[in-house]
């Protein structure tokens, strides 16, 4: 067993770029926090906090994930962590705030990293414990200096102090509220109104943008860790399409391409694998995973890795049987089509808006070849075609980002137009004479095309010359895909 697998081995190193650097990622920190220092100005004071541990159930919490922001400014991945953005200080511009080491709980939980663990991490020099940070913004609001020798003549913090004194100061704080968040008023909320009760000369602004806007476009290290997290993604779905198959199961489509993720050195999946057979091909963002696959069926992939904190986006539709019926390949072809067009206009200046109108042109010409629609100046569409074709990849699988700003070099989104005749989707329509009209014309089409579902998506990082591929490894036309099926062909389960 140990040749073949040392030969696997040595094939998927051929595949990825040489492994950056821990002195590239520090150098690429600091540069980060350079460009937002720079955005706040030296009248501000920029905090980012660690996200929470989530429980998964009474005393087992689910494995620790950072907050995105905080870990693209420090590279810190444990929880209690605390970042401070000073701009107009003399030396003292990052502070980094830690929780301090406890044997008994490395014990339980693993090793914490020290203060000077963290400078080494995330190149940021001055790092307390994160038990000083009350005493910390009290002594700031205060305007008496922290960490200085009493009665320190220092003009370390002036600059802040005089913009306090005149009601100039800013406080930046993350302030939008994230995809879910249900509760009214959140901890960052709590902290800003309790800030703004002891210093009337602080203004609190949100933040959001400006990181927003630095992480829209990747720094060259991002580029070279995407591309791996994106390679690591391709092999996956190689994987997951070796083990489709009639009598198969859609959780072990799923294992297949987890296996891949972990052994290649992710961190694990960037957002839970989608894997749909059948009629489970319309839900868009289908969970259970414990349909067994039927001969004749389409699959529906959607997944792709964590690989140092980011991730791309890749969608494959392809024949259980490893072969397309007419009707499949009738939807399948305009899905494509769509994608295709949208990737011929992706350079710098368009805005996905744009891609995504060109998806729709597309999509609305072959529907009303099809029958399933019957007018190409409304909406009719939207009943099969019911999200959009772009986003924006990153840190997070729906990444931060201007939709309105033109797209730039290094920017790096998806085109994923998709199509799904889904059960029940007429008679969802909201009653009207002009939809009863349509979903009558519709009927005879939509009987022939039911339960189809077919979703294409790949990741693309943008150049001066236009959009480059990241996901060209997995087979996307129809011929590739029947041609991969058949030569990775199985024996049908019999269970």
């Amino acid at each position: 067993m140990l040749k073949p697998l040392f030969s696997v081995f040595l094939v998927l190193l051929s595949f990825f770029p040489r492994l950056v650097t821990a002195g590239e990622f520090q150098d690429d920190l600091k540069a980060r926090r350079a460009k937002a220092m720079e955005r706040l100005g030296p009248e501000s004071m920029l905090i980012l906090w660690s996200a929470p541990t989530r429980v998964y159930s009474r005393d087992v919490d689910y494995e620790y994930r950072q907050d995105s922001n905080l870990y693209y400014l420090t590279g810190i991945d444990q929880e209690d962590t605390t970042l401070v953005l000073m701009p107009g200080n003399l030396t003292r511009k990052e502070i980094l705030f830690v929780k301090e080491r406890n044997p008994l709980r490395e014990h339980w939980t693993g090793h914490i990293l020290s203060k000077e663990e963290a400078t080494t991490k995330s190149g940021v020099e001055k790092v307390h414990l994160a038990t000083e940070f009350e005493t910390f913004i009290h002594n700031i609001l205060s305007r008496q200096p922290y960490d200085l020798p009493p009665y320190s003549s220092s003009p370390e913090f002036d600059i802040f102090f005089k913009a306090l004194t005149s009601g100039r100061a800013r406080l930046e704080l993350i302030l939008s509220p994230k995809p879910g968040l249900s509760e009214p008023l959140g901890p960052t909320l709590e902290f800003a109104n309790r800030v703004k009760e002891r210093s009337a000369g602080l203004t609190i602004q949100d933040a959001t943008d400006i990181l927003r806007d630095l992480r829209q476009v990747k720094t060259s290290y991002e580029r070279k860790v995407l591309e791996r997290s994106l390679e690591i993604s391709n092999l996956a779905h190689l994987a997951g399409m070796k083990a489709a198959r009639p009598g198969a199961y859609e959780y072990e489509v799923k294992a297949a391409i987890e296996q891949v993720y972990k052994s290649s050195g992710a961190m694990g999946w960037g957002y839970p694998p989608i894997v749909g057979s059948g009629p489970n091909t319309n839900i868009l963002h289908y969970e259970k995973s414990n349909r067994r696959m039927e001969a004749g069926e389409l699959l529906l992939v959607d997944a792709a890795a964590n690989y140092e904190y980011l991730t791309g986006d890749i969608t494959r539709t392809y024949p259980v049987s490893g072969t397309f019926s007419p009707l499949q390949k009738d939807i399948y072809r305009i899905v494509l089509a769509a994608q295709e067009e949208g990737m011929k206009i992706a350079k710098p200046g368009v805005k996905l808006s744009d891609i995504h109108q060109k998806t729709v042109q597309v999509v609305k010409d072959g529907l009303l070849k099809l029958g399933l629609i019957s007018d190409t100046s409304g909406d009719q569409y939207r009943t099969w075609y019911t999200h959009g074709a772009c986003h924006f990849i990153g840190m997070d699988v729906h990444d931060v980002g201007d939709y309105d700003r033109p797209l730039e070099p290094g920017m790096a989104f998806v085109i994923e137009p998709g199509l799904y005749i889904r059960d029940g989707a007429l008679e969802d329509l909201a009653k009207s004479p002009e939809n009863d009209a349509f979903s009558q014309k519709a009927q005879p089409a939509f009987q022939k095309y039911k339960n189809i579902g077919i979703r294409i998506e790949d990741s693309f990082i943008l150049t001066e010359s236009g959009p480059k591929q990241l996901s060209a490894r997995v087979p996307r036309t129809i011929e590739e895909i029947e041609s991969f099926m058949q030569a990775h062909s199985r024996t049908n389960v019999n269970r």
